[in-house]
C-alpha cells in the first residue's frame, strides 16, 4: 500500500482485493445558472487542490527551518513506474515500486524546504508590493520602474536581433554565398518574434504577480486572504483557447520564405489604416488638371462639352452666365462657343463636323502599280424612237423592245457584250429616250467612258439628241455617231451630218475627229464596225484599274422586288464587289447576299466594268448613288445615319411650305389662292419614280400645284391607302399594282387607284385632273343697246321703260347695264321684256319694247340700256 495522506497528491493505491486507482484531491459543488427569457440551468462545479511535491501537513502550514528539515528528511514516496503492457487483453496488471536511495532522499526534502521558503518569501514581497501600490508615491515608482524595464527589454531584444542577424549572414555564406547574406540577413529578426513579444518583468515585484491590481492587460485581480490575514494574490486562470500562432515579421527572403511555417498575409487593420492614409493624403493635396484633347462637334450639348473636358457642368455654366448666356444643362451650344469655353479652362481643341464620317469612302488612291485593263463602259444615248433599245438587242442578240409597253424603254439598263473579233467585253447602258428621263441620261453620262449616238436616218437631230450631246461634253467623254435605220427609203445621213455640226458635232467625213458609223438594227448591218469602233477608242483611252481593292460603283437603278427584297442594279467601276461584303449606297446599307449578271446567272464576284444586281441592301438606294465596301458594320451606320439625317432635313425644308395645320393651309389659300392636288405615288424602280416626280413638279403654276404626300418603290400597300385617306388623295402606280388588302380597302373607302404603264398618259392624265382646279374664265359677249324714250310707272309691275333697240339685239335674262351720261349707274339682269302687250325672247335692233330690271326701278328717259352675255370658259395648263 502506498500512502496518500496528502489529499492534493494524486498517488497508487495498490490493495490486494482492490483495482489500481487514481485518486484526486477534488471538492464539488453545484451552481444554478440563469439565463434570458428566466431558463435557468444547474451545473457541478469540481475545485481541485493544488499538487504538493512532499510533506505531510496542509499546503498553507509554516514550513520548518532549514537544518531541522535536512536533519530529519520527511519520508518520500517511491514513484511510480511504468507498468509492462500486457500482450493480451483482459489480462492480469500488476504495480512494480522502486525504493528510493539515501541521496534521493535527502535531495527531494531540501528542494521541499527551499519551495516552501521561497513561497513565504513571495507571499511576504505580494504584501508589502500591495502596500506600497496604495500610495500615490508608490504608483509613480512602479510606473517608472515598468518604464525602466520596457527599456531594458528593448535593449535586450535589440542584442537578440543583432545576434540572430549576425548568424544568419554566417549561415548564408556558408549554404548560399555572399550574394545572399544581406537577404538572410534582413529575415534573422523573425525568428526572435516570440522572445520581442513576451512582456517584460517588473523589477523589484515576485513572480508571477501582476505590477497592479487593475492591470491593461490581464484585467482587474482579487486579493484572497490566507491563514493568519496574509495577502495572498489569486492568479487569474488560464485561458482554455489556443493561442493563436504569432505573425512573421520583417522582409520576405529567400530564406525566410523557406523557413516559414504559415502563409505571410497583411492584417485587415493594416489595410484599413493604410487606405484611411491614403484618403487622408488625397483630400489634402490638390489634384492635378487634366489636360484633353476635346473634340468638338457643330452643336454640342453643355452636359456632353463637361463630359468631354472632365470639368464640372456647373463651371461651364457659370462661365457662359459670366458671358450673358443664361442656359441649363441640356442645351444645345455651337462648336464656337464650346471652343472658347474649352481653350479658356486649359484644354486644347479638335473640330470635326458631321460629313468627316465620309471621309475615305471614295476615291481613294491606289499606292499600287498592279493595275490590268478593264472593259470600257459605253452609254446608248439619243432622242426616243430613233432606235436605241433595238440597236443594242441586235449586239445581245436578244428581244427586249418586244417586252416594253408603249415600244418606248422607260428604265435604264446594263448588259454585257463580247466583241466576236477581239473577244473582249463591252459594257452596255441602255438610256430612255423621253423628256422626262433626263436624270438617267445624266446618270449615264457620268459613268460611262464612250458616248454612242444614236440618231435616226429619216429623222435627224431632235430636242433629246440635243440633250444627249450636252451631256457627253459635261462629262467630257469621247462621242461615236451611230446613224440608224439607213435601211429606209427616207434616209438621209448627210442631212444628219450636216445637222450635227450645229452642235459642236463634226465627223470624219466632214473633217472633224468624230467617229461615224451608219448602221440598221433591223437588218443588223454594220453592227462589227461599230463594236470595232468602240474596241479602237477603248484602247485610246488605256483604261486600267486595279481588282484587288475594295470596291466602288454606282446604282443605275433600284427596285423593291416582293419576292427578293431591295434589288439594286450596280456598276462596279473600280475593284471587286464579292459576296459577303458590307456595302453602303446612299442612306442604305447592306450585306451582299447574291450577285446575279445581266443574263440571270449567279455570280460569287464581280470585277471592274460589271453590271451586276445586287441583293441585300436593307432597303431600296436612289438610283445615282454611289456604292462603295466598308470595312464593319459599324462604319455603314455611320454613314448611313448621317446620309438619313440630312435626307431628312432637306425633305423637311423642301415641303415646309406645303405641310402644316389646317387653319395654315386655310389662310394660305386665301392670301394666295394657291390650290394643291394631292398625290400618292408608287413605281416599279427609283429611275421611273424621278421621272415622274420631276414632270409633275413642272406641271405647277402659281394658281394650282401637284402635293406629292408620298412617293416610293413598291407595290401599292394598306398604308398608303390610310395616308390617301387622310388627305382625300389618289393614288397612283406605274408598273405596279396594289395588294390584296389594300386594293380592298380602297374599293372600301372609296379611294381612287389609277394604273399606268406609260409615263406619257401618266403625266396628261394628272395634268387634266390639275386643270379642273384652275378657276374658270369669264368673257363677255355683246349683244346690243337700246335707248330709253320714256319710262311708265305701273302698278303691281313698277317702273317700265319704252325702250328702242338701236344696235344689236335684246335678249331676256340677259346681263345689263344701266349707262347715264357715260357712266355705268347699275349692273344686272333684265326681269321683263314685252313687245306690246306680249312677253318675247329676243327684241331686233329698230324695234320698240318695253323692259323691267331686277330690283332697281332709278330709270330715267335718255339713258342707254347695253345688253350682254357672260361665257365661261374653262382653263387648261
Amino acid at each position: 500500500m502506498v500512502d496518500t495522506k496528502n489529499p492534493g497528491d494524486k498517488t497508487l493505491s495498490v490493495s490486494p482485493s482492490k483495482t489500481l486507482t487514481l485518486k484526486r484531491g477534488v471538492e464539488q459543488g453545484t451552481v444554478r445558472q440563469s439565463f434570458s427569457h428566466g431558463r435557468t440551468k444547474q451545473v457541478v462545479v469540481e475545485k481541485r487542490g493544488k499538487r504538493r511535491v512532499g510533506g505531510d501537513g496542509p499546503a498553507d502550514a509554516p514550513a520548518a527551518p532549514a537544518p531541522a528539515a535536512a536533519a530529519k528528511p520527511a519520508p518520500v514516496r517511491a514513484p511510480m513506474s511504468r507498468p509492462p503492457q500486457s500482450s493480451h487483453r483482459g489480462g492480469g496488471s500488476g504495480v512494480v515500486l522502486r525504493t528510493l536511495t539515501e541521496d534521493e532522499r535527502t535531495a527531494r526534502a531540501s528542494a521541499l524546504a527551499d519551495a516552501r521558503i521561497r513561497d513565504e518569501e513571495e507571499r511576504k514581497a505580494a504584501e508589502a508590493e500591495l502596500a506600497r501600490r496604495n500610495s500615490k508615491e508608490g504608483i509613480e515608482q512602479a510606473e517608472r520602474e515598468a518604464a525602466e524595464a520596457r527599456k531594458k527589454a528593448e535593449e535586450e531584444r535589440h542584442r537578440a536581433d543583432e545576434e540572430a542577424k549576425r548568424k544568419a549572414e554566417l549561415e548564408a555564406k556558408k549554404r548560399f554565398g555572399e550574394e545572399e547574406a544581406k537577404k538572410a540577413a534582413a529575415a534573422a529578426p523573425a525568428k526572435t518574434t516570440a522572445s520581442a513579444t513576451a512582456k517584460p518583468a517588473v523589477p523589484g515585484r515576485a513572480p508571477g504577480v501582476a505590477a497592479d491590481a487593475t492591470d491593461e492587460d490581464e484585467g482587474p485581480r482579487q486579493i484572497r486572504r490566507g491563514p493568519g490575514g496574509a495577502a495572498r494574490p489569486v492568479v487569474a486562470p488560464k485561458p482554455t483557447a489556443k493561442p493563436a500562432p504569432a505573425k512573421q515579421r520583417g522582409r520576405l527572403t529567400l530564406v525566410t520564405a523557406l523557413s516559414a511555417d504559415d502563409v505571410r498575409e497583411r492584417s485587415i487593420a493594416s489595410f484599413r489604416r493604410r487606405t484611411q492614409r491614403l484618403k487622408g493624403h488625397a483630400a489634402n493635396e490638390p489634384k492635378e488638371k487634366l489636360i484633353r484633347e476635346v473634340i468638338i462637334p457643330e452643336a454640342i450639348t453643355i452636359q456632353e462639352l463637361a463630359n468631354r473636358m472632365a470639368e464640372r457642368a456647373v463651371d461651364v455654366i457659370r462661365m457662359l452666365m459670366k458671358q450673358g448666356q443664361m442656359v441649363k444643362i441640356t442645351d444645345v451650344i455651337d462648336a464656337d462657343t464650346a471652343q472658347l469655353i474649352a481653350e479658356e479652362l486649359g484644354h486644347t481643341v479638335k473640330r470635326v463636323a458631321a460629313s468627316d464620317v465620309e471621309e475615305g469612302l471614295f476615291d481613294v488612291v491606289d499606292d499600287t502599280t498592279d493595275t490590268e485593263p478593264r472593259s470600257p463602259v459605253v452609254t446608248v444615248m439619243g432622242h426616243v424612237d430613233h432606235g436605241k433599245t433595238s440597236l443594242l438587242d441586235a449586239l445581245r442578240h436578244a428581244n427586249v423592245v418586244s417586252g416594253e409597253a408603249g415600244g418606248i424603254t422607260q428604265h435604264i439598263g446594263a448588259y454585257q457584250v463580247t466583241s466576236p473579233e477581239s473577244g473582249k467585253k463591252i459594257t452596255f447602258i441602255d438610256t430612255p429616250g423621253h423628256a422626262a428621263f433626263t436624270a438617267m441620261r445624266a446618270r449615264g453620262a457620268k459613268v460611262t467612258d464612250i458616248v454612242v449616238l444614236v440618231v435616226a436616218a429619216d429623222d435627224g437631230v431632235m430636242p433629246q439628241t440635243i440633250e444627249a450631246i450636252n451631256h457627253a461634253k459635261a462629262a467630257k467623254v469621247p462621242v461615236i455617231v451611230a446613224i440608224n435605220k439607213i435601211d429606209k427609203p427616207d434616209a438621209k445621213p448627210e442631212r444628219v451630218r450636216t445637222e450635227l455640226l450645229q452642235y459642236g458635232i463634226q465627223v470624219e467625213s466632214l473633217g472633224g475627229d468624230v467617229v461615224d458609223v451608219e448602221v440598221s438594227a433591223k437588218n443588223k448591218t454594220n453592227l462589227d464596225k461599230l463594236l470595232e469602233m468602240i474596241a479602237l477608242q477603248a484602247e485610246l483611252l488605256d483604261l486600267k484599274t486595279n481588282e484587288e481593292r475594295p470596291a466602288e460603283g454606282t446604282v443605275i437603278e433600284a427596285k423593291l422586288d416582293r419576292g427578293r427584297g431591295p434589288v439594286a442594279t450596280v456598276l462596279v467601276q473600280r475593284g471587286t464587289l464579292r459576296i459577303g461584303d458590307i456595302i453602303v449606297a446612299g442612306a442604305e446599307m447592306g450585306r451582299v447576299r447574291a450577285l446575279i449578271s445581266d443574263q440571270g446567272v449567279t455570280l460569287t464576284e464581280a470585277g471592274p466594268s460589271v453590271p451586276v444586281e445586287v441583293l441585300g441592301f436593307n432597303g431600296p438606294p436612289e438610283a445615282g448613288d454611289r456604292m462603295a465596301v466598308v470595312d464593319s458594320e459599324a462604319r455603314a451606320r455611320q454613314v448611313t445615319s448621317y446620309r438619313a439625317h440630312q435626307k431628312r432635313e432637306k425633305s423637311a425644308s423642301a415641303v415646309s411650305g406645303l405641310r402644316g395645320s389646317l387653319e395654315q393651309m386655310m389662310s394660305q389659300l386665301k392670301t394666295t389662292g394657291r390650290k394643291d392636288f394631292p398625290l400618292i405615288i408608287k413605281a416599279d424602280v427609283a429611275g421611273s419614280l424621278e421621272a415622274i416626280l420631276g414632270s409633275l413638279e413642272k406641271l405647277g403654276t402659281d394658281e394650282v400645284t401637284a402635293r406629292i404626300l408620298h412617293a416610293g418603290v413598291g407595290g401599292i400597300s394598306e398604308s398608303d391607302v390610310t395616308l390617301a385617306e387622310g388627305f382625300n388623295a389618289a393614288i397612283i402606280g406605274f408598273n405596279v399594282r396594289a395588294h390584296k388588302e389594300a386594293a380592298a380597302a380602297a374599293k372600301r373607302n372609296g379611294i381612287e387607284i389609277r394604273y399606268y404603264n406609260i409615263i406619257y398618259d401618266l403625266v396628261d392624265d394628272v395634268k387634266k385632273a390639275m386643270s379642273g382646279l384652275l378657276a374658270p374664265t369669264l368673257r363677255e359677249t355683246m349683244l346690243g343697246n337700246a335707248l330709253i324714250l320714256e319710262v311708265f310707272n305701273i302698278s303691281k309691275v313698277g317702273k317700265v321703260a319704252g325702250c328702242r333697240v338701236t344696235d344689236g339685239s335684246v335678249e331676256r335674262g340677259a346681263n345689263v347695264r344701266l349707262i347715264r351720261d357715260n357712266v355705268v349707274v347699275h349692273e344686272g339682269k333684265l326681269s321683263t321684256l314685252k313687245r306690246f302687250k306680249d312677253e318675247v325672247k329676243e327684241v331686233q335692233s329698230g324695234q320698240e319694247c318695253g323692259m323691267a330690271f331686277e330690283n332697281y326701278g332709278d330709270m330715267r328717259t335718255g339713258d342707254v340700256i347695253e345688253c350682254y352675255r357672260v361665257e365661261t370658259i374653262q382653263r387648261s395648263l
